[in-house]
């Protein structure tokens, strides 16, 4: 997916309960001290009852307000509790979960807030998706006050400071929430210079953020916002992007939205010799045709079986039994899921390829190919 000359981060991912590192090494010792003293019961279980934001063994926030920006896409600010920093970079993602029917349901949203910005809250803004269980759940079934655990903001898809002399986005979709983290930055930090945007959305109305964008252009010289609706003028056809910006070839480039433009987008930048001036940000792994019969997925340490289909991910019928297996991308890119195949073969949800015992296997991107065992 991947390819050596273009930069592309993994999108849909997390890490699973990170860790959470206090700042000062004397609270640190505080609480070590605290939690001989208090055992069974730990410090942490104590702070819970007065806040339940004030966890030091996980990442927690409050969502603190839902707005609504489309039809089908809502603006979530949430307060994250101790031990979140507010230092992470325009374009990246954030790892969050929401407990469901009693299961804790994890995706990773792009940030739309402006780090350093001075408050104390985050943003994510969500697109329902009919596929998407939480994502339908965030927009339509959350409610102000809700606690949720975070993962720490991650992803290589970002803008550097300063600022590129030229730059150009290329949008769709929800794929402009990474981008206007990066937009609102650049307004901070007065780096609004020579920025071209294209961004194609179905209807003016349903375009994301189409108020600020607009209001953005005219107050800036020098952004400039070409929006494409795809409803009445059709998709965007990269081959006449001469058209709209003659100079694209100079520009230090942002995509994201559905994979058929972005794959248009690489073999462009390709065929044009410039594809390090072009950055990624896939929402989603490509994966081949479902086949095989699945079988039963055993995780040796834990003793839990689950029958499996050919297209369920290795690391989803593991959450389905609450086994919380390491992840980061949830794409098959950052090798975070790997694990040992005890016994039995799995498959390769992108390529087919099949794995057998002895191997180390990615459970983000992996079914069974029969009954295997895992070391979990």
């Amino acid at each position: 997916m991947a390819k050596s000359q273009i930069k592309v981060s993994a999108k849909v991912a997390d890490t699973m309960r990170p860790r959470v590192t206090a700042k000062h090494p004397a609270l640190n010792a505080l609480r070590s001290i605290a939690a001989r003293i208090t055992t069974p019961l730990l410090p942490d279980d104590y702070l819970q009852l007065a806040n339940p934001l004030w966890s030091a063994r996980e990442l927690r926030g409050r969502v603190i307000d839902v707005r609504r920006e489309t039809e089908d896409s809502a603006t979530l600010v949430i307060r994250p509790g101790w031990g979140f920093t507010f230092d992470y970079q325009p374009g990246q993602y954030v790892g969050i979960g929401l407990l469901v029917d009693g299961r804790w349901r994890w995706r990773s949203y792009s940030l739309t807030s402006s780090p350093r910005s001075g408050g104390r809250t985050i943003t994510i803004t969500v697109k329902a998706m009919p596929e998407g269980f939480l994502s339908t759940h965030l927009v339509g079934g959350v409610a102000p006050g809700t606690i949720v655990r975070l993962a720490a903001p991650q992803g290589n898809f970002v803008m550097p400071d300063p600022a590129p002399a030229k730059v150009l986005f290329l949008t769709g979709g929800s794929g402009i929430t990474p981008v206007v983290s990066m937009l609102r930055t650049l307004v901070r930090r007065d780096q609004i210079t020579d920025v071209v945007h294209v961004h194609s959305a179905p209807t003016a109305a349903g375009a994301m953020f189409g108020g600020e964008l607009a209001a953005l252009e005219g107050s800036h010289d020098g952004y400039r916002l070409h929006l494409r609706t795809t409803r009445t003028q059709g998709r965007l056809n990269l081959s006449r992007l001469d058209e709209l910006v003659p100079d694209w070839r100079e520009r230090q480039t942002w995509a994201c939205g559905p994979e058929g433009m972005l794959n248009d987008a690489e073999n462009t930048w390709q065929q044009a010799g410039i594809a390090d001036g072009l950055h990624l940000e896939r929402f989603a792994v490509t994966k081949a045709a479902p086949h095989g019969r699945g079988g039963t997925v055993s995780f040796a340490r834990s003793g839990k079986t689950i029958e499996a289909d050919a297209a369920t991910s290795l690391m989803d019928a593991g959450e389905e039994v609450g086994i919380q297996m390491p992840f980061g991308c949830r794409m098959g890119i950052c090798q975070s899921c790997v694990v040992g195949l005890l016994d039995g073969h799995v498959r390769d949800l992108r390529t087919g390829a099949e794995h057998e015992a002895g191997n180390r296997i990615q459970t983000c991107v992996s079914a069974a190919s029969g009954n295997c065992v895992l070391d979990v």
